[in-house]
């Protein structure tokens, strides 16, 4: 008890109250139960979307011509597949009161579970800036001339690696700071604040700040980008309605669209309850509503495993034409042969025009 006093007073020292109810601040077992299911079902099905794009990726990927677009929805699918390898050790925080069970979650689990996320975030920020060719095409339009540098795969690889050891560093200081400060409890901790330090804790609120700022930095330009390329495909469309290229660029809407709802819906609701959530620790009641709320909104955002690989689907035309092949080979068969034939009958009337006019 006299641990856990010293503790409740570096937490107040930091700016939040010491309310005696706040360290019952636990998911309940009626609520357990309600988070466990859901984010057992995005595990599985996380786990076999993305590694079946994985698959997809090292075997027949390799194949074609890469590309910038397809160097960030690796990384992409790469930290979902990670990020669902997270999931199995904060289900069973669920569920567990262990004492070596949360500790681990609390060092190795949240913060490999917010590192994929926030690569996620940064990643669908990426492929949003960078896609090139038909699909999703803001460079392309703002650079009419030549290839834009940020579009080369060298530089996609760079910025990457870049992007890897930018999360990683302060996921390995956390990490150490948290064994190197970390005081045995006696009781079972119902939150990770139970096991934090106070020089944890000033830097957890340092990360959180910066993951913020991150989440800003990649959905204002986000929303900015998607509304002037929705302009410039409506001017294009009143100029141009039956043309092929007017077609391309409204795919190139419809993929940028499907980005920007997998974002909102997936992340928006987190960002808005996690940060008011720092700031109403001073009411008991208001301060556990919240905290059910953050956990509830995380749930929404590991959802995003699920819907990432549609965002592969839609933006990577190998990718979906082998997953028509795989699935429907008889029909994919066929089509390629009416294609086959259309293109020898169109050869052949256009050759007996030309030979009509001679």
């Amino acid at each position: 008890m006299v641990l856990d006093q010293k503790r409740w007073s570096a937490h107040s020292g930091s700016g939040m109250s010491c309310c005696p109810k706040w360290r019952s601040f636990s998911i309940s077992g009626s609520c357990s139960q309600h988070l466990f299911f859901p984010s057992s079902v995005s595990l599985q099905a996380g786990l076999f979307l993305n590694g079946f794009i994985m698959k997809f990726y090292f075997d027949g990927a390799r194949q074609h011509a890469p590309s910038s677009l397809m160097v960030y929805l690796k990384n992409l699918t790469a930290a979902d597949f990670l990020l669902c390898l997270s999931l199995p050790l904060r289900i069973t925080h669920y569920v567990s009161s262990s004492v070596i069970i949360q500790t681990l979650y609390c060092s190795f689990g949240a913060s490999a579970f917010f590192l994929n996320m926030y690569a996620s975030i940064i990643f669908m920020g990426y492929i949003a800036a960078n896609s090139q060719n038909q699909m999703n095409g803001y460079l392309k339009i703002l650079h009419r001339s030549g290839t834009h540098i940020l579009q080369t795969v060298r530089a996609a690889h760079i910025i990457s690696l870049v992007t890897w050891v930018f999360l990683l560093a302060p996921t390995v200081a956390y990490t150490i700071l948290f064994f190197i400060t970390q005081e045995p409890l006696t009781p079972s901790p119902s939150r990770c604040g139970l096991l934090f330090s106070a020089s944890v804790i000033i830097f957890f609120k340092i990360i959180h700040t910066s993951c913020t700022i991150i989440f800003l930095l990649v959905l204002v330009p986000l929303i900015f980008f998607y509304h002037s390329t929705s302009r410039r495909v409506l001017l294009a469309q009143q100029r141009q309605l039956a043309s092929s290229g007017s077609e391309r660029l409204v795919k190139s809407r419809r993929n940028m669209s499907l980005l920007v709802s997998v974002f909102c819906v997936c992340f928006v609701p987190y960002h808005l309850v996690r940060l008011p959530s720092a700031f109403l620790w001073t009411s008991c009641s208001v301060g556990q509503v919240w905290y059910y709320l953050k956990e509830v909104a995380t749930v929404v955002s590991v959802f995003n495993v699920c819907l990432d690989p549609l965002v592969y689907f839609f933006l990577c035309k190998t990718f979906r034409a082998q997953v028509s092949l795989k699935m429907w080979p008889r029909r994919t068969n066929s089509q390629q042969s009416e294609m086959e034939s259309s293109k020898k009958q169109q050869n052949a009337v256009t050759a007996m025009s030309q030979t009509s006019e001679l």
